[in-house]
Order: C-alpha cells, then sequence, then structure tokens
C-alpha cells in the first residue's frame, strides 16, 4: 500500500522543476545548480555504501554508480538523473507535450509498457532504462500539474468526498493484485513491483488528494519544511540505520517479542519509529555543519 512512494516521487521532481523553471533554460548553468545537487550526494552515499557497509558488493564501481546498487535504495537515482538531464529539452517543447492529445498517447503508451511489465514479461534493459521506460509518465504529469496547480486543487476540492473513499480502495486493491500475482507466479517482486497501472492511478489519485490537503495553510508548519529539507539525507542513510539498529537492538527484540502476531504488531512500530528518529536526528545534526550538505543531500 506504500507503492507510490517512488513514482510520486517522480511526479514531484517534474513538479518542482517545472514550477521553478523559467521561460528560457541554460542548458550548463541547470546542470551545475540542480543535476549537482542530485549526483553529489549520491556518489558520496554511494561509496559509502559501497566500501563501508555492504562492501561484499563484487561489481564494478562504475557500473554500480551507472545502475544504482550500491544499496537497494538507491536504484532509482540513475533514472531520476536521466529525467533531470532532458528535462531542458521537455520545458522547450511544453505545449507539445501538455496537448491533450499528445498526453492521452504518453499516458496509454505508459499503461501498455506498465501491463506488459507487470502482467507477461518484465523488461530486461538495466534498472535505470527499464525505471525510466515505466515512470515517464510520472514526471511529465508532475510538469503538467505544475502548470495547472490551480485546475488541480479545484478538481480535487470538488471531489474531495469521492478521493476520501478512492484512495484506501485503490491501497487495498494493489495488496489484493500483488498477493494475487504472487500466488500466481510466486514472484515475491508481484507484491513490491511499483510499475503497474493500479499504481499509476493511485499515485495520481493520492498525489491530488496529498496536494489539495497540505496546500492549506493550517498545515504548513515549520516542522514540515524542516522535514522536507533533512528528507533526501534521510533517505540515504536510513538503510545504515535500519542496518546498525537491526544489528544491536532489533534482531534481540525480535526474537523476545515478535514470535506472535501480538509481538509483531508492537515492534513493526517500534523499529520504524526507531530508524526514523536515528535518521532524522543525524540529518539535523549534520545541517548544522556549513556547507556539509552539498555533499551529503
Amino acid at each position: 500500500m506504500a507503492r507510490f512512494a517512488v513514482p510520486l516521487f517522480f511526479l514531484i521532481s517534474g513538479f518542482v522543476l517545472e514550477y521553478s523553471a523559467g521561460p528560457e533554460i541554460n542548458y550548463w548553468s541547470y546542470i551545475k545548480r540542480r543535476f549537482g545537487k542530485i549526483v553529489i550526494p549520491y556518489i558520496f552515499w554511494s561509496l559509502i555504501y559501497y566500501f563501508l557497509v555492504y562492501n561484499q558488493n563484487t561489481d564494478n564501481l562504475i557500473h554500480v554508480l551507472l545502475v544504482g546498487n550500491a544499496s537497494y535504495q538507491l536504484y532509482f537515482i540513475p533514472t531520476l538523473c536521466i529525467f533531470y538531464l532532458i528535462f531542458p529539452f521537455l520545458h522547450k517543447i511544453y505545449k507539445f507535450i501538455a496537448n491533450i492529445w499528445v498526453l492521452s498517447a504518453l499516458g496509454i503508451i505508459q499503461i501498455l509498457l506498465m501491463y506488459h511489465d507487470y502482467f507477461i514479461r518484465q523488461f530486461t534493459f538495466p534498472d535505470p532504462i527499464r525505471v525510466a521506460i515505466l515512470a515517464y509518465f510520472f514526471f511529465i504529469i508532475g510538469m503538467v500539474a505544475a502548470e495547472n496547480k490551480d485546475k488541480v486543487l479545484k478538481v480535487a476540492g470538488k471531489f474531495k468526498y469521492a478521493l476520501i473513499v478512492t484512495v484506501p480502495a485503490l491501497a487495498f486493491y494493489i495488496f489484493e493484485e500483488g498477493k494475487m500475482r504472487y500466488f500466481m507466479t510466486y514472484d515475491i517482486k508481484a507484491f513490491y513491483s511499483q510499475w503497474r497501472i493500479s499504481v499509476l492511478i493511485y499515485t495520481l489519485v493520492l498525489g491530488a488528494a496529498l496536494y489539495y490537503v497540505f496546500d492549506k495553510p493550517k498545515f504548513q508548519f515549520k516542522i514540515v519544511d524542516t522535514f522536507s529539507r533533512l528528507s533526501y539525507f534521510v533517505f540515504f542513510i536510513h538503510v545504515i540505520a535500519l542496518e546498525e539498529i537491526w544489528k544491536y537492538f532489533g534482531y534481540k527484540l525480535f526474537n523476545q517479542i515478535g514470535g506472535n502476531t501480538f509481538g509483531k504488531i508492537v515492534f513493526d512500530p517500534l523499529f520504524f519509529i526507531s530508524i526514523a528518529a536515528v535518521s532524522f536526528g543525524i540529518a539535523y545534526l549534520v545541517n548544522k555543519i556549513p556547507k556539509l550538505s552539498e555533499i551529503t543531500g
């Protein structure tokens, strides 16, 4: 039910880039200003994971950086880099891709690609290419939403009660779809795949609902801004926090209380809160050091 996370991240990326872009973009100044904020922290943390955390990785370092497998959560960052590289060209032809017929065609192609990958045979391209093929529409629809944000808010407000019902219904369907597909194929990726038609619809509906809710002034707290600024660092470090907490605390606690349903109900949120607290705590302290965030995210 949390499968929307990476698709929504791509959608938000397209939204923010388009929203902040001027009429004309100087490609090289854009690369220096925007691309560096993604690439430098990505390389830094990839080296940390490759040499210190998962140092049993025998893959070539250059290949690791290109495909994003220094740690499992990094897989989609190279795809994000692809989207960042081509954004100025998409921005230049925005009126063309935002045309209702072109946009619809891009959406239909995306749906067909997702159907093939999930229900017929998974594409065998390297992860950055495969994910880009299966996620380009999220990035583009984010750009379109940025240029039509008032319309998005208006439509979401008009159908807000329908969204309250639709979001959990879609989440339940995604879970059931994954379960059914798993028992057909016995491939655990059936549960984890974010690149399916149901997740596409779920992400768009949930994204509109969240934007409608958090656009309101009463939800714009300082703490939200703080969490936002720290989130990229947390994305990189949380796996280290997870590994260390599991090694020194989580494994023993799970063996003590995780053997039954009630124990798991207690353990899961406790483990999650511990990882989140440690990750955001470290992020908060590190970001107090001037200029360091340019390297660490």
